[in-house]
C-alpha cells in the first residue's frame, strides 16, 4: 500500500475516504463556501496538501454530478499535481466557471482524484505511413 502525507486546512473539512466498492477515485470538497454568478471564475480551495510519492502524480477531474449539482465546470478539464508540489502552502485548488449563478457549501464534494505513474520516456519512430486497419474517422462508432 502506498503511503501519502497529508495535511488538511482545518479540522472541520471531512477526511479523505474511498467511497466502497464503488470507485478507486477519492472525492475531493470545497474548503469554503463560494456563491458564483454565471460567467464568474474562482480557485476553489480543496482543503488539501500533500506529498505525492515519487514518480507520481494526481489526476483532479470534475465529479459526474458537479456540472449538474452545482453548475461549474473546470477551467483546465483536468488539473495535474507532480510530486515537486507538496510544500505546507501547497495546497489543492478547483478552478471553478460558472455557467449559471450558484453556491457551492462547505464540504460539498465537487471533484475528485486519483494518482497515476509518470509516463515512460519514450521515443517517436517516424515512418511513411502506418499499416493497420482503418477504423473510419473520428466518430466512427455510431451514437448508440
Amino acid at each position: 500500500m502506498t503511503e501519502i502525507k497529508i495535511q488538511y486546512l482545518n479540522e472541520d473539512i471531512k477526511k479523505l475516504e474511498y467511497i466502497d466498492g464503488k470507485s478507486d477515485w477519492i472525492d475531493l470538497r470545497a474548503a469554503e463556501s463560494v456563491t458564483l454568478k454565471a460567467g464568474e471564475f474562482k480557485l476553489i480551495n480543496l482543503g488539501v496538501a500533500m506529498q505525492l510519492p515519487e514518480g507520481y502524480e494526481a489526476h483532479i477531474v470534475p465529479r459526474s454530478s458537479t456540472f449538474k449539482n452545482f453548475g461549474i465546470i473546470q477551467a483546465n478539464s483536468m488539473g495535474i499535481v507532480d510530486e515537486s508540489y507538496c510544500g505546507p502552502n501547497d495546497w489543492f485548488y478547483f478552478p471553478a466557471i460558472a455557467l449559471r449563478d450558484t453556491e457551492i457549501q462547505f464540504n460539498d464534494r465537487i471533484c475528485q482524484f486519483r494518482i497515476e505513474k509518470h509516463q515512460p520516456q519514450i521515443t517517436f519512430k517516424e515512418v511513411n505511413q502506418l499499416e493497420n486497419e482503418n477504423r473510419g474517422g473520428i466518430g466512427s462508432t455510431g451514437i448508440s
